[in-house]
């Protein structure tokens, strides 16, 4: 009896031990999920045209929160931000999202006589850019433009369809809620959204071009 009893007291205990791991790993699974959808990872939805076709109306982006606060913005970047005052109408939320076209003290100026938007002295290859049908220019209208301190300079990819700093002005960096680095639904539509490095990293720092 004695022996039957010694035996199943381990197993007891390791069953028990397993069920209390198994508990731990869940609710440090759970936290660290809430952790990372409160404060490092955002899902947002795209309510307009004005980033197609980098981003279709419908579709749903992961944004990164520790950008800029941990991580620099980067011309190119993809970046939702807290409307500044005056971008929305009412009952069309809070929140906006464009491309980084200027960092604090670059000079942003459109058009080239082929149609491109120049930074800092050096014509950017937008290849992203929806064009207006007949049209070479990535702008429809002229614009030469210094992005003021702490600001930065924001444009839709569908140029033609934006309501973007042309119209609004610079924004706050402070606004930046976050950089959006996928595409997440529909599944169709999954992809991880491009700075298109191989453009904007030959643009010169303010001062330099």
């Amino acid at each position: 009896m004695s022996k039957t009893t010694s035996e199943s007291g381990p197993k007891q205990r390791g069953g028990w031990r397993f069920l209390r791991d198994l508990a731990i790993i869940v609710v440090v699974a759970l936290i660290a999920s809430f952790l990372v959808k409160t404060f490092l990872v955002r899902s947002f939805y795209i309510p307009s045209g004005s980033m197609e076709n980098t981003l279709l109306i419908g579709d749903r982006v992961l944004v990164n929160e520790l950008v800029p606060g941990a991580v620099p913005l980067q011309r190119g970047d993809v970046v939702v931000f807290t409307d500044p005052g005056g971008w929305l109408g009412t009952g069309q939320g809070d929140d906006l999202i464009k491309r980084v076209i200027g960092l604090p003290g670059d000079r942003v100026s459109c058009c080239g006589s082929d149609g491109r938007l120049s930074v800092n002295g050096q014509e950017v290859d937008e290849s992203y850019v929806v064009l207006a049908a007949g049209s070479d220019r990535v702008a429809a209208n002229d614009f030469d433009v210094t992005v003021p301190k702490n600001h930065i300079w924001v444009m839709g990819d569908n140029r033609y369809e934006s309501a973007d700093s042309r119209a609004h002005g610079s924004v706050p960096v402070d606004d930046v809620v976050g950089r959006a680095f996928i595409t997440t639904w529909p599944v169709s539509r999954w992809t991880v959204l491009s700075r298109h490095s191989e453009a904007w990293d030959r643009v010169p720092e303010p001062g330099k071009g």
